[in-house]
């Protein structure tokens, strides 16, 4: 790419308050992150869930549909599929993407964090 397409875009990207930066996810990262803040309450084996949900398959299901888990309200009434913004938007700040949700975590803003659990809640199938 030419030095004065980058100026632009980087431009673009520090000048628009509605360009959000995408972080490419690392997916050994994302192993190492899930471990310090998932796998306290979430495994990612299929069938085996912990305090919340099996996280295996994830990417792409209907929340509330992993057998044997005791969902919220909130959650089962849900109907979004968890897609990889939804995912994203979840761990921000869970309460308010499912309000009434039961999952007691108080979210990660770090994006790059994220960007990386996702890649690597997107390997497990």
């Amino acid at each position: 790419m030419k030095k004065h397409t980058l100026l632009y875009l980087s431009f673009l990207v520090i000048s628009s308050p509605n360009i959000q930066l995408v972080y490419a996810g690392d997916v050994v990262n994302g192993n190492h992150v899930f471990d310090v803040y998932c796998s306290g309450c979430h495994s990612i084996k299929e069938g085996k869930n912990k305090l919340g949900p099996s996280l295996w398959k994830i990417v792409g299901i209907r929340p509330a549909t992993i057998s044997d888990n005791n969902y919220s309200e909130a959650m089962r009434n849900n109907n979004i599929v968890w897609t990889e913004d939804r995912i994203s938007n979840y761990i921000t700040n869970p309460q308010n993407l499912v309000p009434g949700v039961k999952m007691a975590f108080s979210g990660l803003e770090d994006a790059q964090k994220r960007a990386d659990i996702i890649e690597f809640l997107s390997t497990l199938h």
